[in-house]
């Protein structure tokens, strides 16, 4: 049997023609200037508005569970959003499988103040925004719920009328419980005993006051008489607030 001829095999149809890998790198590498411009347009403006969410949770922040790797997050959470959007562009086998690699991620550290969830979601919803196109509307709503957070925190919106304190009084037997009465019915304050306990030679009272704003010194130049009175060994001020306002 004669061999083939060499200029049929060289004039074979190949599988995979060059328009076909043309094609190819169209669709799945190379990209058009106009959707490399968007892309990065996109990216810079979720990043610069993250920093603004930023910005504003280190302005009207209160209280001692400060972190600045929450302030990185919430700067770098923008634009990580903004990219996962662009990796899905309404494509629901990827949005399933970001939903299953989610699910692997477990979020160890407690969120310790609430309205830290208010930034996390703010900053997810940039980066959503930027990421579908909806340029204008994030930095619209941005803006407005920036303006609304600094002007809650200029009027300390949410802050309490009545300032509480608990105080804690220890002393040994015999006890001036008559003095001790006296002293705190003098206070300008709603008091109420909430414990007495007693161990051997020694008794311990607690009470709960509520001052206004205005007295609220009056209860450390309380504190300060019963600890001069006789029999007194120990008084304690303490503030039932978990966070402690700066």
């Amino acid at each position: 049997m004669a061999p083939p001829n060499a200029n049929s095999r060289r004039h074979c149809p190949s599988s995979i023609s060059k328009d076909t890998i043309v094609n190819w790198l169209q669709t799945t590498i190379l990209v058009s200037p106009d959707q490399l411009l968007r892309f990065a347009l996109a990216l810079c403006l979720a990043l610069a508005l993250g920093l603004g969410v930023a910005l504003v949770y280190r302005y009207t922040h209160r209280g001692l569970n400060y972190e600045s790797s929450f302030v990185s997050t919430l700067a770098l959470l923008a634009p990580i959003v903004c990219l996962v959007m662009f990796f899905i562009q309404g494509d629901l086998v990827l949005s399933l499988g970001l939903v299953g690699s989610l699910s692997i991620i477990r979020f160890r550290t407690p969120i310790k103040d609430t309205r830290d969830m208010v930034y996390l979601f703010w900053s997810i919803v940039v980066g959503l925004g930027c990421g579908t196109m909806f340029w204008l509307y994030s930095i619209l709503a941005s803006l407005f719920i920036a303006v609304a957070l600094v002007i809650f925190n200029l009027v300390k919106y949410g802050r309490q009328v009545h300032a509480e304190y608990i105080l804690i009084i220890a002393g040994g037997l015999p006890a001036d419980y008559a003095s001790i009465e006296q002293l705190i019915n003098q206070a300008d304050a709603l008091v109420q005993l909430r414990s007495h306990e007693m161990e051997g030679q020694t008794w311990e009272r607690t009470y709960e006051f509520r001052f206004s704003r205005q007295q609220e010194q009056a209860i450390h130049h309380l504190a300060t008489v019963l600890q001069q009175l006789p029999g007194i060994h120990k008084v304690s001020l303490l503030t039932p607030q978990l966070t402690l306002p700066m």
